[in-house]
């Protein structure tokens, strides 16, 4: 039997002030239940968020270095927790773009995996942006990332990923039993489709599925969703947020359940189709 694990998801409303909102982190992981096996995560655009136009490029940290990194690995140390990192911006080789990175620290303050986004938000939405277009200062990723915690499997997706279930089903072949997608959607898009996308995403790759998410209005006007969510691997929601007010979701989960339910319907056993990413 699996020791049990903690999934924790922490929604903000980050502003472009890195500094405040690395204080709002701290005073939202001090909420936490203690857990000797516990994963935190905290939204997309956890660093700076709604801030003027090349505001994340001008923070823009080398990969695996810098204040902000440091300061969220210390977090992890301080609170004895692996700590998933929405995202930070992190440098690339294109000097007027920078990578969405979301990274993974140990409860030593290691950093042990990272991604970069690779589904970028170029759309057209009917709220008060009316228009997002992310490929214009982000660098798509090109990797998958699972990251192996003993019997956790974590497969790290990004916001807009969750829209594309190629991305999930390749880190699903590799063993994936916990997925995290820190996000920042939009209100209108979030009412539509948020719930939807997230529970089908467990049932279809039977994983834990934690969400943290940006919420409310922010400096810029932007408008966010929030309704941070932990779903189970049968689609069932463990824990939500509501959709205005910054705050945690914590939920002990039983890892031998995402075996059980294999064994019981063997949908990655079953799968004809095989995703040309590799991990």
């Amino acid at each position: 039997m699996a020791k049990p694990w903690r999934l924790s998801a922490v929604q903000l409303t980050s502003g472009p002030d890195a500094l405040a909102n690395l204080a709002k982190v701290d005073q939202l992981l001090a909420q936490l239940p203690k857990a000797e096996q516990h994963l935190a995560v905290l939204p997309e655009g956890v660093a700076v968020f709604a801030g003027p136009d090349g505001l994340n490029l001008q923070l823009a940290e080398t990969l695996g270095a810098g204040t902000f990194q440091s300061a969220y690995a210390t977090l992890a140390k301080k609170y004895q927790l692996y700590l998933l990192v929405g995202t930070l911006p992190t440098r690339t080789s294109d000097p007027k773009r920078f990578a969405a990175s979301s990274l993974l620290y140990s409860p030593e303050g290691e950093l042990l995996a990272d991604y970069q986004k690779i589904h970028l938000f170029d759309a057209l939405v009917n709220d008060s942006s009316q228009q997002y277009s992310e490929s214009a200062t982000t660098m798509a990723g090109k990797k998958l990332t699972l990251a192996q915690l003993g019997d956790l499997r974590l497969g790290m997706l990004i916001c807009y990923d969750i829209r594309f279930p190629g991305l999930a089903q390749a880190l699903a072949a590799q063993g994936m039993n916990v997925m995290a997608v820190p996000s920042a959607f939009t209100t209108v898009t979030g009412e539509a489709h948020w719930h939807t996308l997230l529970r089908a995403r467990a049932i279809e790759t039977q994983s834990f599925v934690v969400a943290p998410a940006q919420v409310g209005t922010h400096i810029n006007g932007r408008q966010t969703y929030g309704h941070s969510l932990i779903i189970d691997p049968w689609g069932r929601i463990l824990a939500e947020a509501d959709g205005s007010s910054e705050m945690v979701l914590s939920v002990e989960i039983d890892l031998d359940y995402c075996q059980q339910l294999a064994e019981k319907m063997p949908v990655r056993h079953h799968n004809r189709f095989q995703s040309e990413f590799k991990v």
